[in-house]
């Protein structure tokens, strides 16, 4: 695993003020999508240390996850938006993404001093639409830059943690534990139960056209 200090040293090297985005719930087929931007004001070797698991979501452990989010969250500039399943059907999961990244980073960079000196780093191979800062993707930058990683833990546990409240009032998906996936017991409780008001229609539509003309 690339230490944390590799990941710091991938943003300082741009010699600008890094904001790094990155999103969470584009594949699932309920909840909304969540997007986090992240900016360290100053790295110290005490938060270095303090954050020395930190990498891409993905690659950590909910507990992992969970140890981070709140030394992240105290030592940055960030925001976290969700764009919600109603406008994620009416303008598709891609621009919803980019928009609650848009959304993030401009609130993150109007905290920082909007000024030229602002580098955004996009995880993924997209860049943000109708931004007017300086942008830049990085593919799997969730593993190269330490703000896109930080960005990309802030995204992930709050959305878990959003889909354990939603799993509260409708507990028979077990969203808790899929986080709205269309994991075998979700598909089975949705044959069932029918589909609530968090699931998104398209892509469930999408999914079983998708499964119809593979089982032909």
């Amino acid at each position: 695993m690339i230490s944390s200090e590799h990941l710091f040293e991938f943003d300082k090297s741009f010699n600008k003020n890094i904001i790094g985005t990155d999103e969470a719930g584009r594949g699932p087929g309920a909840g909304g999508v969540f997007a986090a931007a992240v900016h360290f004001e100053k790295v110290t070797n005490g938060l270095i240390k303090d954050l020395e698991i930190l990498n891409d979501s993905k690659k950590l452990t909910p507990k992992k996850r969970d140890s981070i989010y709140d030394i992240i969250k105290n030592n940055t500039n960030n925001r976290i938006v969700c764009i919600e399943v109603g406008e994620i059907e009416e303008i598709n999961i891609l621009n919803a993404s980019l928009k609650a990244m848009n959304i993030a980073c401009m609130a993150v960079a109007e905290n920082i001093g909007y000024n030229s000196n602002i580098l955004t780093l996009v995880d993924g191979n997209k860049l943000i639409k109708e931004y007017p800062l300086e942008q830049k993707f990085i593919i799997k930058g969730d593993s190269k830059s330490a703000s896109i990683a930080a960005a990309s833990i802030l995204a992930k546990v709050t959305r878990d943690r959003y889909m354990e409240t939603l799993h509260e009032e409708y507990p028979m998906y077990n969203w808790k534990k899929n986080a709205g996936y269309l994991t075998a017991e979700h598909l089975k409780a949705i044959e069932k139960y029918g589909l609530s008001p968090y699931h998104r229609p398209s892509f469930l539509r999408k999914f079983y056209e998708k499964k119809s003309k593979t089982e032909v």
